[in-house]
């Protein structure tokens, strides 16, 4: 087996104790931080992501890989930057404005960094100007919003209309999501995208960077 494979099957199990030396080992043999990264623990991650996808796997163990996998991410961290290594783009996440609800976002934002995406976290209660502004200012792609109330929705159609006005909406795309939100909703205030679960939301992100 090679160490690639058993460093995917180890973000798999959430074996973070194994993942740290697994990648450690990789690195000290002198394979290249970029192919541990895509080869190892992304390839092992995006798996969790397709199972609970199709409802396989359930939050608690998304959330065990995901730690396994920033593990093995901190060691590569400074390897990579010296490799000048790009992410496959910038987004940035929170809840907005009035909802303090983060499990939602902060499973997307885990499924987000295992396809290789640069993710800001804005946490919770987060205004629409603070969205637009953190994504002009740290060249975003996509702005991510998440709201779990049937009262805070309204902050989504906010975004937008600062995004406009800030001149950014044909650079900047907007994502939706969070447990009220429709496709008709999306629509309705002009979003891009909404995505009804964590994995679909990161594939999206990922497309919307390209």
């Amino acid at each position: 087996m090679s160490i690639f494979l058993e460093i995917a099957e180890n973000v798999r199990m959430g074996k973070m104790k194994a993942v740290k030396e697994l990648v450690q080992s990789a690195v000290d043999s002198g394979l290249p931080a970029k192919d541990i990264l895509n080869l190892g623990l992304l390839v092992g991650m995006n798996e969790i992501g397709e199972r609970f996808k199709n409802n396989e796997v359930y939050v608690p163990e998304v959330l065990v890989a995901a730690r396994a996998m920033n593990a093995g991410v901190t060691i590569l961290k400074p390897l990579l930057v010296e490799g000048n290594v790009q992410a496959v783009g910038k987004v940035c996440i929170g809840t907005v404005r009035g909802d303090m609800h983060d499990i939602g976002k902060n499973l997307v934002k885990m499924m987000m960094e295992g396809k290789g995406l640069e993710v800001v976290d804005l946490g919770t209660d987060v205004a629409p100007d603070t969205f637009v502004n953190t994504a002009i200012e740290q060249d975003c792609k996509v702005i991510c919003c998440s709201a779990l109330l049937t009262t805070t929705m309204d902050e989504m159609a906010e975004v937008v209309k600062r995004a406009e006005k800030a001149g950014v909406r044909d650079r900047i795309k907007i994502m939706i999501g969070g447990a009220p939100i429709t496709e008709e909703f999306c629509k309705k205030i002009g979003a891009d995208v909404y995505s009804a679960d964590a994995a679909s939301a990161a594939d999206a992100a990922v497309e919307l960077c390209k």
